[in-house]
């Protein structure tokens, strides 16, 4: 693993509730300063990826509001899209559910030079199919024990897999979903299935341990990222990944522009024949 240097927060924790520790909230300041320098070793993970011709598949998996969101938008906001793309599928189609379950999701892993983030991925069915009971038990047996198995097919054909569970803890949540309720812009984030997942905190806690049970092996372990203070998980994740892949600076040496071409003459047609947008602001 690659080591990453940080900078020490002002204090990480304070007192332990209900098992958890509780993390205390960093400053604007120390988040967006190391946040910066984060998102520049990124880029440069993103150019080893392209030039070793890699294939990096990311799993975001997790309680609802956990934070998975968030943490892949800081994580892709400057990376090029050619190279790390997202794939949040929505509910399979009539079609895709005769298919094996696997395959709608093996179209969207990388081709070399790629990573590909999964915000929710294959793991559907150890979480909310079982929970909701979309699947059967003998549909539900199956997974937990082709999973492994298709894992570690992948990381054997020269994939690197990486696993996320985000955790929140009970409280967290309820502010969380409480927020999007009253927020103009959060609205579509509620859907009736995060509310349903209130009714069924326990059944999805088992859910997840089992899962961990049959699915975390060790050519795909599975991290764990306390997701109570946002910035804390968003830092801390991409700290994590940067670390997973042992990747060297290929930054480009600084380049001198060319001159612009001179003006020979050609005469543009007047500005006013075309439409601008209206300058509101």
């Amino acid at each position: 693993m690659k080591k990453i240097k940080t900078k020490k927060a002002e204090k990480l924790q304070s007192d332990s509730k209900d098992g958890r520790t509780k993390k205390k909230k960093i400053s604007n300041e120390f988040y967006e300063e190391e946040l910066a320098r984060l998102q520049i070793e990124l880029v440069k993970l993103q150019e080893w990826i392209k030039h070793k011709g890699l294939r990096v598949v990311v799993l975001f998996e997790g309680r609802d509001a956990a934070g998975k969101g968030g943490a892949i938008k800081r994580i892709t906001e400057s990376l090029s899209p050619r190279v790390c793309r997202v794939v949040a599928l929505t509910a399979p189609t009539d079609r895709e559910k005769t298919q094996w379950y696997f395959q709608r999701y093996i179209q969207h892993l990388p081709a070399t030079g790629e990573m590909i983030l999964f915000d929710r991925s294959w793991y559907n069915r150890a979480g909310v199919e079982k929970v909701m009971g979309f699947c059967s038990e003998a549909e539900y047996r199956e997974f937990l024990r082709s999973c492994p198995e298709f894992e570690r097919m992948l990381v054997r054909s020269g994939n690197i897999l990486i696993n996320y569970w985000f955790s929140v803890s009970d409280d967290e949540q309820e502010k969380r979903f409480q927020d999007r309720i009253y927020h103009p812009t959060k609205h579509w984030k509620l859907s009736p299935m995060d509310l349903e997942s209130r009714s069924r905190w326990v059944e999805y806690s088992k859910a997840k341990d089992e899962m961990f049970a049959h699915c975390d092996i060790k050519q795909a372990p599975w991290f764990v990222v306390d997701g109570d203070v946002k910035k804390r998980a968003r830092l801390n994740v991409i700290s994590h990944l940067l670390s997973i892949i042992d990747y060297e600076d290929l930054s480009p040496t600084l380049v001198e522009l060319p001159p612009r071409q001179a003006d020979i003459g050609y005469v543009r047609p007047p500005m006013s024949d075309q439409n601008f947008v209206p300058e509101v602001y």
